[in-house]
Protein backbone atom coordinates (compact mmCIF):
# COMPACT_ATOMS: atom_id res chain seq x y z
CA UNK A 1 0.00 0.00 0.00
CA UNK A 2 1.18 3.39 -1.30
CA UNK A 3 1.98 5.41 2.16
CA UNK A 4 -0.08 8.90 1.75
CA UNK A 5 1.21 12.34 2.07
CA UNK A 6 0.26 14.33 5.29
CA UNK A 7 -2.41 17.13 3.69
CA UNK A 8 -5.98 17.94 4.11
CA UNK A 9 -8.34 15.55 5.50
CA UNK A 10 -9.95 13.96 2.39
CA UNK A 11 -7.44 14.53 0.23
CA UNK A 12 -6.56 12.46 -2.42
CA UNK A 13 -3.39 10.49 -1.98
CA UNK A 14 -2.34 11.95 -5.50
CA UNK A 15 -2.82 15.29 -4.46
CA UNK A 16 0.39 17.04 -2.89
CA UNK A 17 0.15 19.01 0.39
CA UNK A 18 -0.48 22.75 -0.41
CA UNK A 19 2.94 24.09 0.14
CA UNK A 20 4.43 20.38 -0.74
CA UNK A 21 5.40 20.81 -4.79
CA UNK A 22 4.05 17.38 -6.30
CA UNK A 23 6.79 15.04 -7.51
CA UNK A 24 8.19 14.59 -10.71
CA UNK A 25 11.52 13.45 -12.82
CA UNK A 26 13.26 16.82 -11.87
CA UNK A 27 11.15 17.43 -8.43
CA UNK A 28 11.69 14.45 -6.40
CA UNK A 29 8.94 13.71 -3.54
CA UNK A 30 9.03 14.76 -0.03
CA UNK A 31 9.91 11.35 1.46
CA UNK A 32 13.12 10.96 -0.81
CA UNK A 33 14.70 14.25 0.74
CA UNK A 34 17.20 13.55 3.07
CA UNK A 35 17.36 15.22 6.56
CA UNK A 36 19.80 17.06 8.45
CA UNK A 37 21.98 15.12 10.82
CA UNK A 38 21.01 14.74 14.54
CA UNK A 39 22.09 17.57 16.95
CA UNK A 40 23.01 17.10 21.03
CA UNK A 41 21.14 20.34 21.40
CA UNK A 42 17.45 19.87 23.21
CA UNK A 43 14.32 21.02 21.02
CA UNK A 44 13.10 24.51 21.65
CA UNK A 45 10.10 23.87 24.14
CA UNK A 46 7.26 25.79 23.68
CA UNK A 47 7.39 28.20 26.86
CA UNK A 48 10.77 29.64 25.75
CA UNK A 49 9.74 32.18 23.59
CA UNK A 50 7.38 33.57 27.14
CA UNK A 51 10.25 33.21 29.00
CA UNK A 52 12.93 34.84 27.07
CA UNK A 53 10.46 37.89 27.14
CA UNK A 54 9.84 37.85 30.31
CA UNK A 55 13.93 37.68 30.96
CA UNK A 56 14.37 40.81 28.61
CA UNK A 57 11.06 42.60 30.42
CA UNK A 58 12.84 41.91 33.87
CA UNK A 59 16.09 43.53 32.54
CA UNK A 60 15.00 46.50 30.84
CA UNK A 61 12.96 47.16 34.35
CA UNK A 62 15.83 46.53 36.46
CA UNK A 63 18.55 48.36 33.75
CA UNK A 64 15.83 51.75 33.70
CA UNK A 65 16.09 51.37 37.83
CA UNK A 66 19.53 51.27 37.33
CA UNK A 67 19.61 54.32 35.55
CA UNK A 68 16.93 56.36 37.41
CA UNK A 69 19.30 55.54 40.76
CA UNK A 70 22.53 56.57 38.71
CA UNK A 71 20.61 59.93 37.90
CA UNK A 72 19.74 60.81 41.20
CA UNK A 73 22.97 59.83 42.34
CA UNK A 74 24.46 62.80 39.93
CA UNK A 75 22.00 64.92 40.90
CA UNK A 76 22.99 64.56 44.58
CA UNK A 77 26.19 64.65 43.65
CA UNK A 78 25.70 67.99 41.66
CA UNK A 79 23.84 69.14 45.14
CA UNK A 80 26.73 68.74 47.57
CA UNK A 81 29.02 69.63 44.92
CA UNK A 82 27.46 73.17 45.19
CA UNK A 83 26.91 73.54 48.37
CA UNK A 84 30.27 71.84 49.58
CA UNK A 85 31.30 75.72 51.19
CA UNK A 86 28.49 75.50 53.32
CA UNK A 87 28.97 71.86 53.90
CA UNK A 88 32.62 72.09 54.85
CA UNK A 89 32.76 73.66 58.12
CA UNK A 90 29.85 71.57 58.85
CA UNK A 91 31.53 68.37 58.54
CA UNK A 92 35.06 69.64 60.05
CA UNK A 93 32.80 71.16 62.95
CA UNK A 94 31.11 68.09 63.97
CA UNK A 95 34.70 66.20 63.85
CA UNK A 96 36.24 68.78 66.10
CA UNK A 97 32.65 68.25 68.04
CA UNK A 98 33.11 65.01 69.09
CA UNK A 99 36.68 65.70 70.48
CA UNK A 100 35.22 67.87 72.53
CA UNK A 101 32.29 66.89 73.68
CA UNK A 102 32.88 64.43 76.38
CA UNK A 103 35.44 67.35 78.53
CA UNK A 104 32.21 69.73 78.03
CA UNK A 105 29.81 67.00 79.18
CA UNK A 106 31.53 66.55 81.79
CA UNK A 107 31.39 70.41 83.00
CA UNK A 108 28.16 70.21 82.49
CA UNK A 109 27.61 67.37 84.68
CA UNK A 110 29.00 69.51 87.67
CA UNK A 111 26.78 72.16 87.33
CA UNK A 112 28.35 74.51 84.08
CA UNK A 113 25.76 76.32 82.24
CA UNK A 114 25.92 75.10 78.54
CA UNK A 115 27.43 77.72 77.16
CA UNK A 116 30.36 78.71 79.39
CA UNK A 117 31.20 75.10 79.21
CA UNK A 118 31.75 74.94 75.60
CA UNK A 119 33.61 77.85 75.48
CA UNK A 120 35.66 77.31 78.10
CA UNK A 121 36.68 73.49 76.23
CA UNK A 122 36.58 75.27 73.06
CA UNK A 123 39.40 78.19 74.20
CA UNK A 124 41.19 75.46 75.97
CA UNK A 125 41.36 73.82 72.60
CA UNK A 126 42.68 76.87 70.80
CA UNK A 127 45.51 77.25 73.30
CA UNK A 128 46.66 74.11 73.00
CA UNK A 129 46.92 74.25 69.57
CA UNK A 130 48.28 77.86 69.24
CA UNK A 131 50.84 76.50 72.41
CA UNK A 132 52.01 73.77 70.08
CA UNK A 133 52.68 75.60 67.10
CA UNK A 134 54.11 78.28 68.98
CA UNK A 135 56.72 75.46 70.43
CA UNK A 136 57.18 74.04 67.34
CA UNK A 137 58.46 77.10 64.91
CA UNK A 138 61.27 78.26 67.15
CA UNK A 139 62.78 74.72 66.70
CA UNK A 140 61.84 75.00 62.93
CA UNK A 141 62.86 78.12 62.53
CA UNK A 142 66.59 77.78 64.43
CA UNK A 143 67.15 74.28 62.80
CA UNK A 144 66.53 75.26 59.10
CA UNK A 145 69.99 77.23 58.86
CA UNK A 146 71.26 74.15 59.90
CA UNK A 147 69.31 71.88 57.65
CA UNK A 148 70.20 74.10 54.42
CA UNK A 149 74.22 74.33 55.12
CA UNK A 150 73.49 70.38 55.28
CA UNK A 151 71.79 69.81 51.82
CA UNK A 152 74.62 72.26 50.46
CA UNK A 153 76.98 70.16 51.45
CA UNK A 154 74.94 66.99 50.51
CA UNK A 155 74.38 68.74 47.12
CA UNK A 156 78.52 69.17 46.82
CA UNK A 157 79.39 65.90 47.49
CA UNK A 158 76.77 64.44 45.15
CA UNK A 159 78.29 66.85 42.12
CA UNK A 160 81.72 65.26 43.24
CA UNK A 161 80.36 62.16 43.11
CA UNK A 162 78.89 62.08 39.80
CA UNK A 163 81.80 63.91 38.18
CA UNK A 164 84.34 60.97 39.42
CA UNK A 165 84.15 57.34 38.41
CA UNK A 166 82.21 55.63 37.41
CA UNK A 167 80.17 58.41 35.86
CA UNK A 168 82.56 60.52 35.13
CA UNK A 169 80.38 63.85 34.10
CA UNK A 170 82.00 66.93 33.07
CA UNK A 171 80.97 70.17 34.87
CA UNK A 172 79.98 71.09 31.55
CA UNK A 173 77.32 68.32 31.45
CA UNK A 174 76.30 69.24 35.07
CA UNK A 175 76.05 72.96 33.55
CA UNK A 176 74.33 72.33 31.19
CA UNK A 177 71.51 70.12 33.52
CA UNK A 178 71.24 72.69 35.48
CA UNK A 179 70.41 75.34 32.84
CA UNK A 180 68.23 73.53 31.28
CA UNK A 181 66.49 73.15 34.42
CA UNK A 182 66.85 76.86 35.07
CA UNK A 183 65.47 77.66 31.39
CA UNK A 184 62.36 75.13 32.08
CA UNK A 185 61.84 76.91 34.85
CA UNK A 186 61.96 80.09 33.88
CA UNK A 187 59.70 79.44 30.66
CA UNK A 188 57.33 77.86 33.15
CA UNK A 189 57.25 81.31 35.54
CA UNK A 190 53.98 82.29 35.03
CA UNK A 191 52.23 78.85 35.29
CA UNK A 192 54.23 78.59 38.58
CA UNK A 193 52.81 81.98 39.68
CA UNK A 194 49.62 80.70 38.50
CA UNK A 195 49.67 77.29 40.59
CA UNK A 196 51.07 79.41 43.86
CA UNK A 197 48.01 81.37 43.28
CA UNK A 198 45.84 79.27 43.36
CA UNK A 199 47.42 77.30 46.75
CA UNK A 200 47.40 80.80 48.40
CA UNK A 201 43.75 81.07 47.61
CA UNK A 202 43.06 77.63 48.71
CA UNK A 203 45.13 78.26 52.04
CA UNK A 204 42.68 81.77 52.47
CA UNK A 205 39.73 79.26 51.89
CA UNK A 206 41.18 76.52 54.16
CA UNK A 207 41.69 79.55 57.08
CA UNK A 208 37.99 80.83 56.36
CA UNK A 209 36.58 77.44 56.72
CA UNK A 210 38.45 76.41 59.83
CA UNK A 211 37.21 79.93 61.44
CA UNK A 212 33.27 78.76 60.51
CA UNK A 213 33.95 75.49 61.56
CA UNK A 214 35.24 76.81 65.27
CA UNK A 215 32.07 79.05 65.67
CA UNK A 216 30.22 76.35 64.75
CA UNK A 217 31.62 73.61 66.81
CA UNK A 218 30.60 76.46 69.91
CA UNK A 219 26.98 75.68 69.21
CA UNK A 220 27.09 72.14 68.37
CA UNK A 221 28.63 72.02 71.94
CA UNK A 222 26.13 74.28 73.48
CA UNK A 223 23.18 73.17 71.89
CA UNK A 224 24.01 69.98 70.22
CA UNK A 225 21.28 68.18 72.70
CA UNK A 226 18.49 69.61 71.10
CA UNK A 227 19.23 68.55 67.87
CA UNK A 228 18.01 64.96 68.08
CA UNK A 229 14.81 65.78 69.76
CA UNK A 230 14.08 68.72 67.16
CA UNK A 231 14.83 66.27 64.58
CA UNK A 232 12.75 63.28 65.51
CA UNK A 233 9.71 66.22 65.99
CA UNK A 234 9.70 66.80 62.28
CA UNK A 235 9.19 62.70 61.66
CA UNK A 236 6.10 60.58 62.99
CA UNK A 237 6.18 58.35 65.59
CA UNK A 238 7.36 55.52 63.59
CA UNK A 239 9.77 57.41 62.06
CA UNK A 240 11.26 58.86 65.14
CA UNK A 241 13.12 55.39 66.41
CA UNK A 242 14.84 55.07 63.45
CA UNK A 243 15.95 58.80 63.37
CA UNK A 244 17.57 58.46 66.55
CA UNK A 245 19.37 54.98 65.89
CA UNK A 246 20.62 56.33 63.07
CA UNK A 247 22.29 59.79 64.78
CA UNK A 248 23.45 57.78 67.44
CA UNK A 249 25.15 55.28 65.10
CA UNK A 250 26.57 57.92 63.16
CA UNK A 251 27.67 59.83 66.26
CA UNK A 252 29.01 56.94 67.64
CA UNK A 253 30.97 55.93 64.24
CA UNK A 254 32.74 59.75 64.12
CA UNK A 255 33.91 59.47 67.61
CA UNK A 256 35.28 55.87 66.92
CA UNK A 257 37.11 57.29 63.93
CA UNK A 258 38.77 60.27 65.60
CA UNK A 259 39.56 58.32 68.88
CA UNK A 260 41.11 55.49 66.47
CA UNK A 261 42.76 57.97 64.15
CA UNK A 262 44.57 60.03 67.37
CA UNK A 263 45.51 56.62 68.88
CA UNK A 264 47.63 55.22 65.77
CA UNK A 265 48.54 59.18 65.21
CA UNK A 266 50.00 58.79 68.97
CA UNK A 267 51.66 55.83 68.99
CA UNK A 268 53.20 56.08 65.50
CA UNK A 269 54.86 60.05 66.41
CA UNK A 270 55.80 58.26 69.99
CA UNK A 271 58.22 55.31 68.47
CA UNK A 272 59.13 57.43 65.21
CA UNK A 273 60.04 60.10 67.38
CA UNK A 274 61.78 58.18 69.83
CA UNK A 275 64.08 57.04 67.79
CA UNK A 276 64.78 60.01 65.73
CA UNK A 277 65.65 61.38 69.21
CA UNK A 278 67.99 58.22 69.69
CA UNK A 279 69.72 58.99 66.15
CA UNK A 280 70.10 62.50 66.63
CA UNK A 281 68.06 63.55 63.79
CA UNK A 282 67.04 67.40 64.21
CA UNK A 283 63.56 68.72 63.91
CA UNK A 284 62.37 65.74 65.95
CA UNK A 285 59.30 67.43 67.86
CA UNK A 286 58.43 68.64 64.12
CA UNK A 287 58.30 65.37 62.64
CA UNK A 288 56.79 63.62 65.09
CA UNK A 289 53.85 66.19 65.22
CA UNK A 290 53.70 65.68 61.34
CA UNK A 291 53.28 61.68 62.05
CA UNK A 292 50.68 62.37 64.52
CA UNK A 293 47.99 64.53 61.96
CA UNK A 294 49.42 62.36 59.25
CA UNK A 295 47.77 59.53 61.14
CA UNK A 296 44.42 61.36 60.19
CA UNK A 297 45.09 60.42 56.68
CA UNK A 298 44.94 56.89 56.50
CA UNK A 299 47.91 55.02 54.51
CA UNK A 300 48.61 58.03 52.35
CA UNK A 301 49.43 60.42 55.78
CA UNK A 302 51.95 57.83 56.79
CA UNK A 303 54.00 57.42 53.75
CA UNK A 304 54.15 61.17 53.68
CA UNK A 305 55.13 61.27 57.58
CA UNK A 306 57.84 58.53 56.95
CA UNK A 307 59.19 60.41 53.95
CA UNK A 308 59.95 63.89 55.23
CA UNK A 309 61.52 61.91 58.36
CA UNK A 310 63.43 59.88 56.29
CA UNK A 311 64.40 62.83 53.94
CA UNK A 312 66.22 64.84 57.14
CA UNK A 313 67.90 62.51 58.70
CA UNK A 314 69.19 62.01 55.06
CA UNK A 315 70.18 65.53 54.47
CA UNK A 316 71.33 66.12 58.52
CA UNK A 317 73.14 62.56 59.34
CA UNK A 318 74.22 61.03 56.10
CA UNK A 319 72.60 58.02 54.15
CA UNK A 320 73.39 55.48 57.23
CA UNK A 321 71.32 57.38 59.73
CA UNK A 322 68.36 57.44 56.52
CA UNK A 323 68.51 53.73 56.25
CA UNK A 324 68.15 53.21 59.95
CA UNK A 325 65.12 55.43 60.25
CA UNK A 326 63.64 54.15 57.17
CA UNK A 327 64.01 50.62 58.40
CA UNK A 328 62.12 51.95 61.93
CA UNK A 329 59.30 53.92 59.84
CA UNK A 330 58.73 50.63 57.95
CA UNK A 331 58.54 48.31 61.17
CA UNK A 332 56.33 51.45 63.11
CA UNK A 333 53.81 51.28 60.32
CA UNK A 334 53.70 47.32 59.74
CA UNK A 335 53.16 46.43 63.36
CA UNK A 336 49.91 49.63 63.13
CA UNK A 337 49.12 48.34 59.72
CA UNK A 338 48.50 44.92 60.49
CA UNK A 339 48.25 44.69 64.11
CA UNK A 340 46.50 47.91 65.62
CA UNK A 341 44.39 49.04 62.53
CA UNK A 342 43.02 44.99 61.82
CA UNK A 343 41.95 45.62 65.77
CA UNK A 344 40.38 48.77 66.02
CA UNK A 345 38.98 48.65 62.81
CA UNK A 346 37.15 45.59 63.76
CA UNK A 347 35.80 47.62 66.94
CA UNK A 348 34.93 50.78 65.34
CA UNK A 349 34.50 50.77 61.78
CA UNK A 350 34.71 47.76 60.53
CA UNK A 351 36.07 49.25 57.10
CA UNK A 352 38.21 46.61 55.15
CA UNK A 353 41.76 47.87 54.20
CA UNK A 354 40.63 47.80 50.20
CA UNK A 355 37.53 50.10 50.82
CA UNK A 356 39.88 52.64 53.00
CA UNK A 357 42.37 53.12 50.02
CA UNK A 358 39.48 53.40 47.72
CA UNK A 359 37.29 56.15 49.92
CA UNK A 360 40.85 58.12 50.65
CA UNK A 361 41.90 57.51 46.28
CA UNK A 362 38.25 59.06 45.63
CA UNK A 363 38.06 61.91 48.22
CA UNK A 364 41.58 63.12 47.18
CA UNK A 365 41.02 62.86 43.44
CA UNK A 366 37.93 65.13 44.31
CA UNK A 367 38.45 67.28 47.05
CA UNK A 368 42.33 67.36 47.69
CA UNK A 369 43.99 66.87 51.02
CA UNK A 370 40.50 67.58 52.66
CA UNK A 371 39.27 64.76 50.71
CA UNK A 372 41.73 62.12 51.85
CA UNK A 373 40.91 63.32 55.17
CA UNK A 374 36.92 63.15 55.15
CA UNK A 375 36.96 59.93 52.38
CA UNK A 376 36.85 57.20 55.19
CA UNK A 377 34.64 58.69 57.82
CA UNK A 378 32.29 59.55 54.91
CA UNK A 379 32.98 55.93 53.75
CA UNK A 380 32.23 54.59 57.38
CA UNK A 381 28.67 56.24 57.25
CA UNK A 382 27.85 55.20 54.32
CA UNK A 383 28.48 51.98 56.40
CA UNK A 384 26.14 52.85 58.61
CA UNK A 385 23.28 53.62 57.14
CA UNK A 386 23.77 50.58 54.74
CA UNK A 387 24.08 48.12 57.39
CA UNK A 388 21.10 49.93 59.05
CA UNK A 389 18.61 49.27 56.09
CA UNK A 390 20.26 45.98 55.69
CA UNK A 391 19.16 44.44 59.03
CA UNK A 392 15.57 47.12 59.04
CA UNK A 393 15.09 45.02 55.70
CA UNK A 394 15.76 41.74 57.35
CA UNK A 395 13.61 42.56 60.31
CA UNK A 396 16.39 42.68 63.18
CA UNK A 397 15.51 45.98 64.72
CA UNK A 398 18.52 47.98 64.21
CA UNK A 399 16.94 50.40 66.06
CA UNK A 400 16.86 48.80 69.12
CA UNK A 401 19.80 49.39 71.49
CA UNK A 402 22.06 46.88 72.68
CA UNK A 403 20.31 47.51 76.67
CA UNK A 404 16.89 46.45 74.88
CA UNK A 405 15.71 50.46 74.45
CA UNK A 406 14.98 52.65 71.55
CA UNK A 407 14.45 56.14 71.50
CA UNK A 408 11.31 57.81 71.02
CA UNK A 409 9.93 61.22 70.64
CA UNK A 410 7.37 62.17 73.31
CA UNK A 411 5.87 65.76 74.05
CA UNK A 412 2.79 68.45 73.22
CA UNK A 413 2.70 71.63 71.57
CA UNK A 414 4.94 73.27 73.41
CA UNK A 415 8.07 71.33 72.72
CA UNK A 416 9.07 67.96 72.39
CA UNK A 417 11.34 65.61 74.06
CA UNK A 418 13.43 62.31 72.92
CA UNK A 419 12.69 59.58 76.11
CA UNK A 420 14.18 55.84 75.67
CA UNK A 421 11.42 52.97 75.94
CA UNK A 422 12.58 49.32 77.11
CA UNK A 423 11.63 46.87 74.25
CA UNK A 424 11.15 43.46 75.56
CA UNK A 425 9.65 41.63 72.57
CA UNK A 426 8.87 42.67 68.86
CA UNK A 427 5.29 43.25 69.93
CA UNK A 428 5.54 44.74 73.37
CA UNK A 429 6.78 47.82 75.35
CA UNK A 430 7.31 49.32 78.99
CA UNK A 431 6.70 52.43 80.15
CA UNK A 432 9.66 55.38 78.56
CA UNK A 433 12.44 56.64 80.88
CA UNK A 434 14.34 60.04 80.70
CA UNK A 435 16.93 59.66 78.40
CA UNK A 436 19.05 61.93 80.06
CA UNK A 437 22.43 60.03 80.73
CA UNK A 438 22.87 59.24 76.79
CA UNK A 439 25.67 61.23 75.50
CA UNK A 440 23.74 62.56 72.58
CA UNK A 441 21.40 63.84 74.84
CA UNK A 442 21.02 66.77 77.23
CA UNK A 443 22.99 66.33 81.02
CA UNK A 444 19.72 67.05 82.82
CA UNK A 445 16.09 66.73 82.57
CA UNK A 446 15.06 66.65 78.70
CA UNK A 447 14.60 70.19 77.31
CA UNK A 448 12.26 71.28 74.74
CA UNK A 449 12.70 71.10 71.25
CA UNK A 450 13.22 75.16 70.35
Amino acid sequence: MRPRLPGRAGASSTEPPGDVPAASARTPGFTSIPTASATSSPAPGPDRGPRLQKGVRALAIASAQLLLIAAGLVVVGWVLGQLWPVLLPVILGLLFATVLWPPTRLLRQVGTPPALAAIVVLLAFLAVIVGLFSWIVPQVADQAGELADAATAGLEDLQGWVTGPPLNLGEDQIGQAVDQVINTIQGNAQNIAGYALTGATAVGGLLLNLVLALVLVFFFLKDGPRWLPWLAAQTGPKVAPHVAALSYKTWSTLSEFIRQQALVGFIDAFFIGLGLWILGVPLVLPLAVLTFFGAFIPIIGAFVAGFFAVIVALVSNGWQTALIVLVIVLVVQQVEGNVLQPILQGRGLNLHAAVVILAVTLGGSLYGILGTFLGVPVAALIAVVYRYLRDELDGRTPEVADDGTRVQVTGDETGATVVRERVTSPGHRDAPEDDGGDPAADDGPPRPAG
